[in-house]
């Protein structure tokens, strides 16, 4: 498997495949083109035999000179427990400490449970919102109106 930087063309590859890589779930306006081409250097491909199997979209805050962001992380359904994704977040992690962060943070869905799993098991927490669901702190309103998030937070060593 191959790591490497996004390209702006990748985007054309990935935006068809986003909905059904989340079961149906409308997630591809989630991810606009503007991500491949101005967030490259914070941001990964997974490849097998030239075939994209999973991504992470991430950015240095402008606002918080600690912290980092990942915004959209995704591997293909067949190659899942995989590790793609752990060597997607590793990769990011090493670029954020090479650029002095030493914060990254990351959302998503209350109803997303194997996102909220993954990410604790990653070592992030999940930071206090205004309301638990299921155990689970979530923020009201994050995206908008009924769009409620988990926040997550991972300080690095």
């Amino acid at each position: 498997m191959n790591i490497r930087i996004v390209k702006g063309s990748d985007y054309y590859t990935l935006a068809p495949l986003i909905n059904e890589w989340w079961g149906g779930r409308n997630m591809s306006d989630m991810l606009p083109k503007l991500f491949f081409d101005h967030f490259k250097n914070t941001s990964f491909i997974a490849e097998k035999n030239g075939e994209i199997v999973g991504f992470l979209i991430g950015f240095l805050s402008q606002s918080q000179p600690k912290e980092s962001y990942i915004h959209f992380v995704g591997v293909h359904p067949e190659f899942r427990k995989h590790n793609i994704g752990t060597k997607l977040y590793n990769q990011f992690f090493n670029v954020v400490k090479q650029n002095g962060r030493n914060i990254v943070r990351c959302v998503t869905s209350p109803v997303n449970k194997v996102s909220i799993a993954y990410h604790t098991k990653m070592g992030f927490e999940i930071e206090e919102g205004d309301k638990e669901i299921d155990g689970v702190y979530v923020n009201t309103n994050y995206d908008g109106i009924n769009q409620d998030r988990v926040l997550f937070i991972k300080h690095l060593e």
